[in-house]
């Protein structure tokens, strides 16, 4: 039987619908059978982002009121074969379908999927409510600045009340200026603002997805970028869908290699203790 998964964060536009599409199709690169579900009634987006929105006729609410069967809806991913997405529908309400017709279709999916993740609407209100209906695990996404991380806080709050305690953390566009400024000088991840986030949130770290300049070009192409190995934020959904299947991957180094002048400065100078390894 298949996981299922909701992907939210409260606030919007911090990267969720990204999130969805990378690590799905990241979950399908290694062989696992995965069902994307767009949450978002009257606002979808995941079908764009990978780059189906031309081929949607029936959609999640169809196929909760009956209109058409559930194989007819379901549109299998043009990179990887493994991976499906069920589309919001663009012209209905949010109240258009109950948590408990979600928890039907969940039911009717977790024989034929590994994954079955769910790209929450921003907010927390009724497609929140059928966003998290039947779902065995949340991830939280998060940007590193004030507001999206107070929105997360509320919304993992909301989650362990309605009985998912299971929650881990996406921190995503953590920008890596920034970071290495915060850092000890190694470079490394897991220090400053990474630990600030983690610590006020009280959940565990799933990843960390640096600002790539790439997502707005990939979001234009309708390509995700996990499906190119060249990407440092595509790197970073990968390893975040092997951590889901178990493995224990640390982060990647998210700091940019320092100027040629900076490295001879920490090998010979008086900060050679923590030179980048």
């Amino acid at each position: 039987m298949g996981q299922v998964v909701v992907v939210t964060s409260g606030k919007g536009g911090v990267g969720k619908t990204t999130t969805t599409a990378n690590v799905g199709l990241a979950l399908g690169m290694f062989g696992q059978r995965v069902c994307l579900i767009d949450t978002d009634i009257g606002l979808r987006n995941l079908d764009l982002a990978l780059g189906l929105d031309e081929r949607v006729v029936y959609d999640l609410i169809d196929v909760c009121s009956g209109v058409c069967r559930l194989q007819q809806a379901l549109l299998r991913d043009k990179h990887i074969e493994t991976v499906y997405l069920l589309p919001a529908a663009q012209t209905k309400a949010k109240t258009d379908i109950t948590p408990e017709q979600m928890r039907t279709l969940l039911e009717q999916l977790k024989p034929s999927f590994d994954f079955i993740l769910l790209d929450s609407p921003a907010g927390i209100e009724q497609g929140f409510q059928n966003a998290i209906a039947g779902a065995d695990w949340a991830i939280v996404v998060t940007n590193p600045e004030p507001a999206a991380v107070r929105d997360a806080d509320r919304v993992i709050g909301l989650l362990h009340g309605a009985g998912l305690t299971d929650v881990r953390l996406i921190l995503n566009r953590l920008r890596t200026q920034r970071l290495d400024a915060r850092s000890t000088g190694n470079g490394t991840a897991g220090l400053g603002e990474i630990e600030e986030v983690v610590d006020q949130l009280a959940v565990d770290l799933l990843g960390v997805v640096p600002e790539d300049e790439r997502v707005v070009d990939s979001n234009l192409q309708k390509e995700p970028l996990v499906l190119h190995q060249q990407d440092r934020a595509g790197q970073a959904y990968r390893e975040i869908a092997r951590r889901m299947l178990g493995e224990s991957i640390p982060l990647m180094e998210l700091t940019p290699p320092k100027p040629f002048w900076r490295r001879l400065g920490l090998r010979f100078g008086h900060h050679a203790r923590v030179e980048r390894k």
